[in-house]
């Protein structure tokens, strides 16, 4: 987000936020993630922790002298930029030992998606159909390509997740591929597989294959399925749209 982008038109307040590379507190009406907060809210979640790096005391800030109501908020210090699977080791004090969802911060997930983790009862994902993100989201293909891929086995549980998919699989846009957008319920179980995953190609510590190794030592992930958009904010060049989208949408916390 840091990155400057010429096509995209950002006002002084976008501008400062995405310099400072806290895309969740981009200003698209108010904050982003106000917007993902109040989603949380509405699909009966009471509190929430955010994993923030040393560097992000403007978002603790934030949160911490606004007045909520729906929903407790709490945070956790990632110390190092380590990778998604680290983030999650971060906040295992906040989650102890209970059942816990995982998302992004720079997306605003649709309230099916959230219902279907709601109701699941037990540790999985919600997987999102690229057909559907590539109709009724702000995600051009391009971006979807490099999002991880999913298999479910017979029993609806996740059979195998590929991060970084190759040529012949991220091509693939049938009804039938399903991909990652880090939507996950996880047990405390998950904390070992985080802490055991070998970094990745980019030095990182990732959570998809943190799960992948949870899988191949037994653990289980049931899947649902959603054909709903997700909004991202991941480029200075969602911004606009992300906020035309939200334009109507109510935030209350």
């Amino acid at each position: 987000m840091r990155r400057e982008d010429a096509a995209a038109a950002l006002d002084a307040s976008q501008s400062t936020a995405a310099e400072a590379g806290i895309k969740a507190m981009i200003p698209v009406g108010r904050p982003f993630l106000d917007y993902v907060l109040s989603g949380l809210a509405n699909a009966g979640f009471g509190q929430v922790c955010l994993v923030i790096g040393p560097e992000h005391e403007a978002m603790r800030e934030y949160y911490t002298n606004l007045k909520v109501r729906r929903i407790k908020v709490a945070f956790a210090t990632q110390r190092e930029p380590l990778g998604t699977a680290n983030a999650v080791v971060a906040a295992e004090e906040f989650a102890d030992a209970d059942e816990f969802l995982v998302i992004n911060g720079d997306n605003y997930y649709p309230a099916e998606a959230l219902s279907l983790i709601q109701s699941m009862g037990q540790p999985g994902t919600v997987l999102f159909s690229a057909e559907a993100l590539i109709r009724e989201s702000n995600i051009p293909k391009d971006r979807i390509r490099a999002f991880a891929y999913c298999v479910v086995d017979p029993d609806g549980f996740l059979a195998d997740i590929v991060e970084k998919p190759g040529v012949s699989l991220a091509t693939d846009f049938g009804a039938g591929k399903l991909v990652s957008m880090n939507f996950w319920r996880f047990g405390p179980n998950i904390f070992a597989a985080c802490r055991e995953v070998p970094r990745s190609q980019r030095g990182e510590l990732e959570l998809p294959a943190a799960v992948r190794l949870a899988i191949q030592k037994g653990a289980k992930f049931k899947s649902a399925i959603c054909r709903a958009g997700v909004l991202d904010l991941s480029r200075r060049s969602d911004i606009a749209e992300v906020a035309a989208r939200l334009r109507n949408v109510e935030v209350r916390l």
